[in-house]
């Protein structure tokens, strides 16, 4: 299998298991989408966004399975049906697959985009993580559908973070502490943000790690074995899509599936 240079791949050893993140290189799309962008529906061109797509599958030689995502928990599980001629498109935030020709599949431009292989290719898994679906356990459901599904504990799953909003980029009010149940005076994953020390009273900001929200839960939940996480989409303009930077712009991909004639 041979991908543009410029898309990240996991440094794990999952035999049986093809997985993904692409960037912002190696489509057709023109600016501000530019130039592969994979979502459709934000303004880009019908066929620009088809040919992205229809070129990451020739990529990976597996059919992505796009979600409707809503920054919810909800886990959807594929299968061939979802490979037919007007499959329904699941609403839900993760997906996990036991079967291979299909990829799970989701879209970010700042969320952050978790991947899961469980041993010997049984299950893998994608979760889009922004701070609303990672505060409601998006990562938990995921972890639980792939262990049901691949016969395995959560020692034993892989887990691979993609790009996102960086520590340094990803300022947050007093609600996004609440939902983690975090202290306003502080904590390792959130830092205040000395310059808004002088915004009037409610106004106070911090700058939160989502990547480390994200290890903080899964090392919780058993896992071992975690990486990546270490790239940040708003400081990174040639190569990432980034939602709060630009407004209107861009949708990368994460992406994994079963794939039995890959090692490694």
């Amino acid at each position: 299998m041979k991908l543009p240079a410029p898309w990240l791949r996991p440094e794990w050893q999952a035999e049986g298991v093809g997985a993904l993140m692409t960037t912002r290189q190696g489509g057709v799309g023109i600016a501000p989408f530019d130039t592969f962008n994979l979502r459709a529906g934000i303004g880009d061109e019908l066929t620009a966004v088809a040919e992205n797509q229809r070129r990451l599958a020739a990529s990976i030689g597996a059919t992505p399975v796009y979600l409707e995502q809503v920054h919810g928990i909800d886990v959807a599980r594929l299968t061939g049906v979802d490979l037919r001629p007007g499959a329904t498109t699941h609403r839900a935030d993760a997906s996990v697959t036991t079967e291979s020709g299909l990829a799970c599949t989701v879209q970010v431009a700042d969320c952050l985009p978790i991947l899961f292989a469980a041993p010997q290719a049984r299950a893998v898994g994608a979760a889009h993580a922004g701070w609303r679906g990672l505060a409601a356990g998006v990562v938990e459901a995921t972890l639980a559908q792939v262990c049901a599904a691949g016969r395995c504990r959560p020692e034993e799953v892989q887990v691979w973070l993609g790009a996102c909003i960086g520590p340094q980029a990803f300022e947050v009010g007093a609600d996004v502490l609440a939902a983690f149940g975090a202290s306003a005076k502080g904590s390792p994953r959130f830092v205040p943000n000395d310059a808004a020390k002088g915004a009037a009273k409610g106004a106070a900001k911090w700058f939160a790690d989502l990547p480390g929200l994200a290890r903080d839960r899964l090392h919780a939940c058993g896992v071992q074995s975690v990486s990546g996480g270490e790239w940040c989409t708003v400081s990174s303009p040639s190569w990432f899509f980034s939602f709060r930077r630009d407004g209107v712009t861009g949708r990368m991909a994460a992406a994994i599936w079963i794939d039995h004639g890959r090692v490694g």
